[in-house]
């Protein structure tokens, strides 16, 4: 009986201790892999400042920070509505949209200190752009659910990263420092192509490829799934309403890593797009979330105008 009973007790410490070893070495590899992330992050930063330092311009190479990669904490603004009207906001990123902004409002962004992100649609087909017609039936999905001009692509259809390439070029012809790729999230909506997550983490990885051969940086527009097999590939994240659908601490891997998220809360609803602030709790519920706390957070109009407010 008392052999039994040390042989029990032999085996439960056995296994208490196997599984203090396995913590120990799962932390351990956490821990490296979130090094590794941070050095090729710095690594990439660092060669592509060099670059861009060697560019041809009329920046203050004086005071202009000419790293891709922007910090944790920098001050933004979004407007996607309509041409950039605005550039007053003393912020140090603009995100403004590729097609419909003249290579001369980013100049005088940047002329100002300014970095300017160029934000276009890489996963969804858009019936108003001028491109639209260089895609093809067999690239076209379902509509996306609430825009009805708009329908999902297939993203690894040979056709359509074609045109993201010639997009990333446009961005290149005007002088865009980062590229905000929207909708590559097609996994987790009704798509009509049968989408899956490796579909976008194969996507994401082709334009990341493209954004660094051209000396852009690139970040991932929401995809949270898709996060931990992309990360070492991105230089910040665009994320909407993670406070709203309770997942701001996935996007916290991004600040863990010394990477930005800019963030983006609609408290006003989706049919409310005016010019008055928000109420006082709802501002707090905004700025005070904790799992949120090292993010660059907007509050904006669901239409993304000039309004914001800023915690």
């Amino acid at each position: 009986m008392s052999n039994a009973h040390d042989q029990k007790d032999s085996e439960t410490r056995y296994w208490k201790s196997t599984k203090k070893t396995t913590y120990i070495v799962v932390f351990l590899l956490v821990l490296s892999v979130t090094a590794l992330a941070t050095g090729l992050q710095r690594a990439w930063c660092w060669t592509h400042e060099r670059k861009e330092r060697s560019r041809p311009g009329k920046l203050n190479h004086a005071t202009y920070d000419h790293s891709p990669c922007p910090a944790v904490g920098t001050s933004w603004q979004i407007e996607l509505l309509y041409p950039l009207n605005d550039t007053s906001y003393d912020v140090g990123i603009y995100d403004i949209d590729l097609f419909d902004n003249d290579p001369s409002v980013i100049t005088e962004l940047r002329r100002q200190g300014r970095k300017v992100i160029c934000y276009f649609s890489a996963g969804s087909y858009e019936n108003w752009r001028p491109d639209a017609d260089q895609f093809e039936s067999s690239d076209l999905g379902n509509t996306l659910d609430g825009w009805p001009n708009e329908r999902w692509l297939n993203i690894s259809a040979t056709n359509v990263r074609k045109i993201m390439l010639s997009l990333h070029d446009l961005a290149v012809a005007k002088r865009c420092e980062g590229v905000d790729p929207d909708n590559v999230d097609g996994y987790d909506n009704d798509n009509g192509l049968r989408l899956t997550e490796d579909d976008s983490v194969d996507f994401v990885n082709f334009l990341a490829n493209a954004t660094h051969a051209r000396n852009m940086s690139l970040g991932l527009k929401n995809a949270g799934a898709i996060i931990p097999k992309v990360i070492g590939n991105m230089q910040w994240s665009v994320n909407e309403q993670c406070l709203a659908y309770d997942e701001c601490d996935r996007y916290g891997a991004f600040t863990r890593v010394g990477k930005p998220v800019f963030h983006i809360e609609y408290p006003k609803g989706d049919n409310t797009n005016d010019n008055k602030p928000v109420t006082a709790a709802q501002k707090n519920l905004v700025c005070n979330n904790f799992d949120a706390r090292n993010f660059s957070t907007v509050i904006k109009n669901m239409n993304l105008d000039n309004w914001v407010e800023t915690c």
